[in-house]
Order: structure tokens, then sequence, then C-alpha cells
């Protein structure tokens, strides 16, 4: 799986890992914390800055401070899904590859249990006898009718 990851990550074109480092980053503590002494900042030296002779360069009601913060959020939301994106088809082949595994699981341990079952009824001294449970159990899933039994129960109203 590693290995999976880190290929798959390798792949990735320059601008992709960008914007997920960007990401990444954007995600932590010290984010917030920044954001919020920028933004107090902001507002401190336009609130203070006629007082000490200075000129303001965003006057409440701060239009350039809101515009800002809005260009921001839309960058982060679009940086945030396009990582999502990517974490999702990764999510997606990795439910496949566990999927592909466990048919491959369910598979060889219904063979374990017909070979078991069949070497008890070629011993002559073990008793036959029929055992349903095994039965059940050496035959393999079938995945499609297992998708068509998933489907039927989520088509049923719920009650």
């Amino acid at each position: 799986m590693a290995a999976l990851t880190a290929r798959a990550d390798g792949l990735l074109p320059r601008h992709q890992r960008f914007i997920e480092r960007v990401t990444a980053g954007l995600g932590r503590p010290h984010t917030l914390y920044a954001t919020l002494v920028s933004i107090a900042g902001w507002i401190g030296f336009n609130a203070l800055a006629p007082r000490i002779g200075l000129p303001r360069f965003d006057p409440p009601p701060f239009q350039y401070l809101q515009g800002l913060v809005a260009l921001l959020a839309l960058l982060t939301t679009t940086m945030v899904l396009i990582t999502q994106n990517r974490q999702a088809l990764h999510a997606q082949q990795r439910a496949h590859l566990d999927l592909q595994v466990n048919l491959s699981s369910e598979q060889k341990t219904a063979k374990i249990i017909e070979l078991i079952e069949e070497l008890r009824r070629d011993l002559p001294s073990v008793p036959n006898r029929r055992d349903p449970v095994a039965d059940a159990l050496k035959r393999a899933v079938d995945p499609e009718r297992m998708i068509k039994e998933i489907e039927r129960t989520l088509e049923e109203p719920s009650k």
C-alpha cells in the first residue's frame, strides 16, 4: 500500500504537489492564528492610522479586507476540492484493491474447505457425516449476485 501511494505521489504533476502542500499548510492551527493576527492588524492599523497621522488604506467598513477574505476563501476552497478529488480517487483505487484481495481470499478459503471436506470423505477412519455449514462455506461468493442483492436491498422502501 505504501509503495502504491508513493508511486502515485511520484507521478503527480508539480502543480498538483504544490497545491497539496499549500492545502496541507492551510489545514494547520498556525494558519488560523496568522489569519486572525493579520485581520486584527489590518483593522487595527486602519482604525488607528488617523490618530498617528498616517493615511488609511482601507477605511471602515474595510471593503478591501472583505474582498481579500472572499478571494482567499475561494482559492482555499478550490485547493481543498482539488486535493479531495485526488484523495477520493486514491480511496476508490484502494477500495477496489481491497475488494480484489477479499474476493481472492474468499475463493481460496472456499477451496480449502472443499478440499478438507473431500479429504474427510475419502479417509476411511473418519465417519462420513454431512456438514451443512461446510457445504455452504465451500461455495464461493458470486460477486454479481451479491451486487444484485445489495441493489435490491437499497431499493426496498424504509420500514
